[in-house]
């Protein structure tokens, strides 16, 4: 017979353990998830109303606006709390509409625009690079600063830098200045690039491939040349997703050139540089490739068609809520006027070798 008193059987505490971070880290997310579509809703409904604006343009105003009000006015403690989900909108949301972007690209226009855009890459990203030794050396920035800069202006902006980051480990404080070189003229790029294309009389193709070429991070190319329009637009993520690409060899080189410099000073081996390279790798151009494949193939239904590309634009705009909201403007003053002037030369030589490289290779 069965104690009446016996003691209830507990299941084993690993059982539930998923679920319990799971819960934790969703609870972290849903307060900036939310700010940020508080934030990405009107501004998504003014650039329905200001097309030749867009909604990415007001959605990183308006959240670098009600950042800058929360860290001011809100309880001490709140902009912290409402990070993890700035983060995640800013950076995986971003990625999500980005592959969203690529049902509405076949592979073939893909293969078309990459190759096609190939002189003017490589152009650029040499420019930037080159420029970033030379230039920085002549004004006495860092080389590490210097390579971040060059890096975040060639290849994808903060992207570029996460990964060239941690290939060769750069230090934290130089990584915020090269954060915050790029984010101003990123947000220069979005104010200035549109009028400029109208000033030189670009066709939607030729602003797409200057602004995918020219401008630093995704968020910025897919503002920009959406505010220029549709088609620009889409040739715009195509280029700049070739141009992600680059980030490849550089690491790889740059990890290289590290490892052979421990090697020869005898200091002690870290993470494989295998490893670092697959986590740099930016996957979600993997995804953008799937969903293009899947529109090449007709694998689409095509009543969803028409959706796609209004939910990649609102997810485009959430996520540029989300960098706004992100976005301190003391990181801009702690670049400091040497970095910052690196930064200005660099942006505006890569802008002016797009265009001479576009109106050589006939695309003017």
């Amino acid at each position: 017979m069965e104690s009446s008193h016996a003691l209830p059987v507990k299941p084993p505490p690993r059982v539930f353990a998923g679920t319990r971070r799971a819960g934790r880290a969703s609870g972290a997310v849903l307060p900036g998830l939310a700010v940020a579509v508080a934030v990405a809703l009107p501004a998504a409904w003014l650039g329905r109303l200001v097309p030749t604006v867009g909604g990415p343009v007001f959605g990183i105003v308006m959240g670098a606006l009600t950042g800058a009000l929360l860290r001011r006015m809100a309880p001490h403690g709140t902009a912290e709390r409402l990070h993890p989900g700035f983060a995640v909108v800013g950076r995986q949301v971003l990625q999500a509409s980005i592959i969203v972007l690529g049902t509405g690209l076949s592979l073939s226009d893909v293969v078309r625009v990459g190759v096609g855009s190939l002189p003017v890459m490589l152009g650029t990203l040499a420019v930037a690079l080159l420029g970033a030794w030379a230039v920085g050396g002549l004004l006495g920035v860092h080389p590490e600063t210097g390579l971040l800069i060059g890096v975040g202006t060639g290849v994808c902006g903060a992207s570029a830098i996460a990964a060239v980051t941690a290939a060769v480990g750069a230090a934290e404080a130089r990584v915020a200045y090269a954060l915050g070189t790029i984010f101003t003229f990123n947000i220069a790029a979005v104010v200035l690039f549109p009028p400029l294309g109208h000033l030189l009389g670009m066709s939607q193709e030729a602003f797409g491939l200057w602004s995918g070429t020219a401008i630093n991070d995704t968020s910025s190319v897919v503002a920009t040349a959406y505010s220029y329009g549709t088609e620009a637009g889409q040739y715009a993520v195509v280029v700049k997703l070739t141009r992600s690409l680059m980030i490849v060899p550089i690491c790889v080189a740059l990890v290289l050139w590290r490892s052979f410099g421990r090697r020869a000073r005898g200091a002690r081996q870290g993470e494989s540089a295998g490893r670092r390279i697959w986590r740099a790798f930016p996957v979600f151009v993997v995804g953008f490739l799937l969903a293009s494949t899947a529109a090449t193939y007709d694998v689409i239904p095509a009543s969803w068609k028409p959706t796609l590309p209004v939910i990649s634009t609102f997810l485009i705009t959430l996520a540029l809520s989300g960098i706004g909201l992100s976005l301190k403007f003391s990181k801009v003053r702690e670049a400091g006027p040497r970095p910052l002037l690196l930064g200005a030369i660099l942006w505006a030589a890569v802008a002016a070798t797009g265009v001479g490289l576009q109106s050589i290779t006939g695309w003017l």
